[in-house]
């Protein structure tokens, strides 16, 4: 699997960095994970947004999925696409809510909304915690520790696990989903400074180093770290609680799962 990142910037796009948005290649088959804010400038950089074959949302706050509206544009408007996006819908994994999320997002008042149905060039399929199959990816949802509908989620593929947690606090959904795996992406949006870290939101670096250790992954890859965050206080802490391989990972970062 080879993990491609569009934007990692934290809570809100940061000085020309795009919030969160990943994408997840193996076999041909592109997965888009999160599309935030800035996200799908990038991705044009880097692939044909018509050859994204499935989309899976965390979660729908905006900085993970902002520019979904900027997608539904070119796959409705596009004057040659390379193919039909109404005869080949794009599958987007998320929140039981994103249908209404994503037209209300798209819409420009009440009456637009009345009428918009983005089930034209897109297949809906709500997310719960289970077992799942997008292409050939095997997906498992957890439930994350966020204040809305959201999700952690362990990518496996050819015998490699990707472990990803979304927005989430300190859960012990995360522990099983993060265990041995090869790879863990995780958020640490803050310090574990005191009084800093409301409950059911985010992970310090401490918790992120500490959910590695605990779970015996192979490599951490740290991303979401707000612009007003001090990364290198982020990143000291992810380092002092593990002791395998850290990165930071950057936006058009390249990375082997």
């Amino acid at each position: 699997m080879l993990l491609t990142v569009l934007g990692c910037s934290g809570s809100i796009p940061g000085p020309n960095a795009p919030a969160s948005g990943y994408l997840l290649s193996a076999e041909g088959f592109l997965l888009g994970i999160e599309l935030g804010n800035g996200t799908f400038a990038a991705l044009q950089a880097v692939a044909d947004p018509f050859a994204l074959d499935a989309l899976l949302f965390s979660h729908l706050h905006a900085d993970h999925c902002a520019d979904f509206s900027a997608l539904s544009v070119l796959r409705r408007y596009h004057p040659n696409p390379p193919h039909d996006p109404r005869e080949r819908k794009l599958v987007v994994h998320a929140p039981a809510a994103a249908p209404e999320r994503f037209a209300a997002a798209y819409a420009t008042d009440e009456a637009d909304r009345a009428v918009t149905d983005l089930s034209d060039v897109y297949d809906f399929a709500a997310l719960r915690p289970g077992k799942i199959h997008i292409g050939p990816f095997e997906v498992v949802v957890a439930p994350a520790a966020h204040p809305c509908d959201a999700y952690s989620f362990r990518i496996s593929h050819g015998g490699r696990t990707l472990a990803y947690t979304g927005d989430t606090g300190v859960t012990p959904a995360l522990d099983d989903l993060v265990d041995g795996a090869d790879v863990l992406l995780a958020e640490a949006c803050w310090t574990h400074a005191p009084g800093e870290r409301p409950v059911d939101l985010h992970l310090s670096g401490t918790e992120a180093g500490e959910l590695a250790t605990a779970g015996r992954v192979g490599r951490v890859l740290v991303t979401h770290i707000p612009p007003w965050t001090d990364t290198d206080a982020v990143m000291s802490e992810v380092r002092a609680a593990y002791d395998g391989e850290v990165i930071l990972v950057e936006q058009g970062g390249m990375y082997d799962i």
